[in-house]
């Protein structure tokens, strides 16, 4: 594998990525959390306010959402970015959200502190190429049928172009198994990080697609070493537009971040 930019080096040292008030790969637990798609300015200011009052490091919130039906909501646009920014900059959250298209780079690069790529785009290179222009950090999901190799050199390509602050996102794979919607492949993220410089983060929620196996996902995700985690919460997940069977309410989420805090300080020890 041909990874001329962001291979290990010779000092094994990893790319620490900073964020306006947050550290991506210091050794930092860092979780990202929010609805799969902002919805309404009462639901993004909602959960901005809780996921921040329980520790959360970053907001996430789609305005524009790649979805399987062209029938299902697609999200709000560049409304929903300016919601999400208003949100995060109340409460003092970076915030993150997906980039489609080349010709939308530009306008995400205005409200998003993170740009995202999702997995149906990790290897539109003309996409990778675009991010690796800009001046912003880069969260890289793995693609659905990706290996290991073809999502470090997705990464590669957005380095090529000059952009070094790549978040790598493990969020599963599709395989013969139908129970969950993917399957969350752990391994990569220690794998990953031996071979590339770049911080880790999962997200357990598509990885798995089901609420109930968020929590032991994400706890396994830290046990395995990931920089971080992305969640997907919401007020209220039974009414969400969007992916609300893999979200979590508010209690739920007030839980986890109660059992993720001892699991990354006895691995730090």
């Amino acid at each position: 594998m041909e990874l001329k930019l962001i291979s290990k080096k010779e000092d094994y040292s990893s790319r620490i990525i900073k964020i306006k008030n947050v550290i991506i790969g210091d050794g930092s637990l860092v979780v990202i959390a929010g609805p799969c798609a902002v919805e309404t300015r009462d639901q993004i200011f909602k959960t901005a306010e809780f996921v921040k009052s329980q520790g959360a490091s970053i907001l996430r919130g789609g305005a524009f959402k790649p979805r399987t039906s062209p029938y299902s909501f697609q999200g709000l646009g560049e409304e929903g970015l300016k919601l999400l920014k208003e949100a995060g900059e109340a409460y003092q959250l970076p915030v993150i959200s997906e980039v489609m298209d080349t010709r939308e780079v530009s306008l995400l690069a205005e409200y998003a502190d993170i740009l995202q790529i999702g997995a149906r785009n990790m290897q539109n290179y003309s996409l990778l190429k675009e991010v690796g222009k800009i001046k912003k950090p880069v969260m890289l999901k793995r693609g659905m049928a990706a290996t290991l190799e073809d999502w470090l050199l997705a990464a590669e390509y957005i380095a090529s172009e000059g952009n070094e602050d790549i978040i790598l996102c493990e969020r599963g794979i599709r395989t013969f198994e139908g129970y969950t919607r993917n399957t969350l492949d752990l391994s990569a993220v220690p794998l990953a990080k031996d071979i590339s410089v770049l911080p880790v983060i999962v997200d357990p929620s598509h990885g798995t697609g089901l609420r109930q196996l968020i929590k032991p996902m994400s706890r396994a995700a830290i046990a395995a070493g990931a920089d971080g985690l992305m969640i997907e919460v919401h007020p209220m997940p039974e009414g969400a537009l969007s992916d609300g069977h893999q979200s979590l309410n508010f209690r739920e989420f007030e839980d986890l971040m109660e059992q993720l805090t001892p699991i990354h300080q006895c691995l730090r020890k």
